[in-house]
């Protein structure tokens, strides 16, 4: 699968494997990202960490959202599912476990076959990221992929070898769940460093209309609009935008997701009510 379309169908995921590039690999060595990278990424989470917040975040256990997904002309590329399958101890830490899973469908999936999930194990209390795994089923070529993250100046509570990484390092999937636990009417942006495996980007969300009305299953909703943009190494990725619409109300439910990418625009609409 060419590495924007994996890069899009991640944030369509709920960024999940590539609002950032998908993981290609891990070790004991931490994320090289320099000196400059560090302090940054250092701010980043602080800010993401302060960020305002309702009294509880605004997914639950057992909670899933099934999208339709657009791409190009194809009006029906791709269905995406996002799920919250349980909250549960790893190795000591108490997390969220956030699982996404994309199929491509009939025409797309004569060029790309895709049958992909991917697993977040969030911290339930920051949504840092403790485990990350990729379960890849693309053009007949599969690959799995388990992620252990630690904080740099930590021990690693899970066995066999972990990436080291800033504290408060979140995973493409658990960031976007990181978007919906903002209140956006009360924060106009929020800032966050993502490690996907191999590199550390800057995530920066912001606001850009508290309320807009998007047709969803051909009704209206209010929803806020929120810009996502990608950095590395304080450099951003400058042919790659999103777009997220969050309802307003306590659930935030991403109700529009939209990307313009090189090769195209993608589109995903929740295709049913939240469960």
């Amino acid at each position: 699968m060419p590495g924007n379309m994996r890069f899009a169908l991640g944030v369509l995921l709920a960024g999940a494997a590539v609002v950032f590039p998908v993981a290609r690999g891990f070790g004991g060595a931490a994320a090289e990202t320099g000196a400059a990278g560090q302090r940054q990424a250092a701010k980043l989470n602080t800010d993401a960490a302060t960020g305002s917040r309702g009294a509880g975040m605004a997914f639950h256990t057992g909670e899933t959202l099934s999208y339709r997904v657009a791409w190009a002309a194809f009006s029906s590329a791709a269905t995406v599912q996002l799920t919250v399958p349980e909250q549960r101890d790893l190795f000591g830490w108490k997390t969220w476990h956030f699982r996404a899973t994309a199929h491509t469908l009939s025409p797309v999936r004569s060029l790309f076959a895709v049958d992909d999930q991917f697993d977040s194990y969030s911290d339930e209390a920051t949504l840092a990221s403790r485990q990350y795994e990729t379960h890849l089923n693309e053009m007949g070529r599969k690959e799995d992929q388990v992620l252990h993250l630690v904080s740099a100046g930590q021990t690693s509570r899970a066995p066999g070898p972990s990436v080291e990484v800033l504290a408060g390092t979140r995973d493409p999937l658990g960031a976007f769940y990181e978007l919906r636990s903002v209140d956006w009417q009360r924060t106009p942006e929020l800032l966050a460093s993502v490690y996907d495996g191999r590199d550390v980007f800057e995530m920066r969300a912001k606001r850009e209309s508290a309320s807009e009305t998007v047709t969803v299953a051909g009704d209206p909703v209010s929803a806020s609009r929120v810009t996502i943009r990608v950095f590395q190494h304080g450099k951003e990725m400058p042919a790659i935008h999103f777009s997220v619409w969050f309802t307003n109300d306590a659930a935030r439910t991403p109700v529009v997701i939209q990307a313009q990418l090189p090769f195209g625009s993608l589109r995903a609409e929740l295709a049913s009510a939240p469960q």
